[in-house]
């Protein structure tokens, strides 16, 4: 996966398949021009790759010219043609072969047409690397065309993203973030979630994002975040909700390729469930599902404290902070199952059991609502 501008795009043509249907096209042409001699107009600058390799195959006399337009403003093309330039040779009673990277609507390049037809043009044929079929609308034939592909924007070839990516020797495909699979795991303290998450992981190659992770490692580097939230986490308290949101924030924009994430520990309160909606729907993606551990209180003390042994955390050792951060829980957090239960989002799971028990019950779930 790369990363242009604000997009993340993915693997869609090797360099191999490209050289394959260059050759293609380059025998096709070959074939229905001999004894001719074609003047090549290669249309830039997303041309230029395409051009230049198809010209190695051609084994005509030939000429060759580049002219220039511009009709894209990012990722959306306007559609008028501003301006058409270099072209220096006579035209008239010429068998032309228009050369273009990607053909969508094909409004702009009917104009063109309709330009060299009024000049004496003896044939016009075109010949492009990629032709989107589901938009383009336009009478005119496309002769040679490389490959029919959707209506999804790439880069790469000579395709550019608001300038950038007409170097890369492979073409790229944005990538639809709508499947994305991210899971909020929802639980009181010591139901298991940071060992579930891990599980999740594995199998649905997520990336884990841990807001007690983090902290306690800000808390570990005695950073300004880090001994803020230690001032909270210590009393049992809940980081206030401004604070965790800009972690969060920071962390998802850290990893624009993952194919979702597990959020642990996060939504704590309904501000913070709401604040995830709004970075997620910038991103394009949602919530899936918020899978909800279910144990009882006296087993939650039990395991936090059987947790103390190894942890190393004070807070799991103190009876009277465990039940601080139940109650806590209870309070400010187990409110924000209704947020996703009202959007038929949250999936109650027993997590009572052994922990291979639990882990099935959460795959499950996972798949029958995927």
């Amino acid at each position: 996966m790369i990363k242009i501008h604000d997009k993340i795009f993915v693997p869609y043509l090797s360099e191999g398949e490209i050289d394959g249907i260059v050759n293609r096209i380059a025998n096709q042409i070959n074939a229905d021009y001999k004894g001719k001699q074609p003047l090549f107009i290669g249309i830039m600058n997303g041309s230029f790759m395409f051009a230049s390799d198809l010209m190695k195959k051609i084994e005509l006399t030939c000429e060759i010219s580049f002219v220039k337009f511009a009709s894209y403003v990012r990722m959306e093309s306007s559609g008028e043609l501003t301006n058409l330039v270099g072209l220096q040779q006579s035209i008239k009673d010429r068998h032309v072969v228009i050369v273009e990277d990607i053909i969508d609507t094909g409004q702009t390049l009917e104009k063109v047409i309709h330009m060299m037809e009024k000049q004496g043009a003896a044939s016009i044929r075109i010949a492009t690397l990629l032709l989107k079929p589901d938009v383009f609308n336009k009478n005119y034939d496309v002769d040679y065309v490389g490959k029919d592909i959707p209506n999804k924007f790439v880069v790469g070839y000579g395709l550019d993203y608001d300038q950038l990516g007409r170097n890369l020797s492979e073409i790229y495909q944005i990538e639809e973030k709508n499947n994305m699979l991210n899971i909020v795991l929802f639980g009181p303290p010591g139901a298991g979630k940071g060992t579930q998450a891990e599980r999740i992981v594995e199998k649905y190659q997520l990336f884990h994002l841990s807001t007690g992770d983090v902290f306690r490692y800000n808390i570990k580097n005695e950073t300004e975040l880090g001994k803020l939230a230690k001032s909270y986490m210590d009393k049992g308290q809940l980081v206030p909700d401004e604070v965790t949101i800009k972690l969060l924030i920071s962390e998802v924009e850290k990893h624009p390729e993952a194919k979702g994430f597990i959020f642990d520990g996060f939504p704590r309160t309904k501000p913070q469930a709401a604040a995830l909606d709004e970075i997620l729907a910038e991103r394009e993606t949602e919530i899936r599902m918020m899978l909800g551990l279910d144990v009882t209180e006296a087993e939650l003390k039990s395991r936090l404290l059987e947790r103390a042994k190894t942890s190393g955390r004070a807070d799991d050792a103190n009876p009277e902070i465990i039940q601080n951060r139940i109650d806590v829980y209870k309070e400010e957090t187990a409110p924000v199952k209704a947020f996703y239960a009202a959007q038929n989002k949250f999936i109650k799971i027993d997590g009572l059991g052994s922990i291979d028990e639990i882990t099935a019950r959460l795959f499950e779930a996972i798949d029958s609502a995927g």
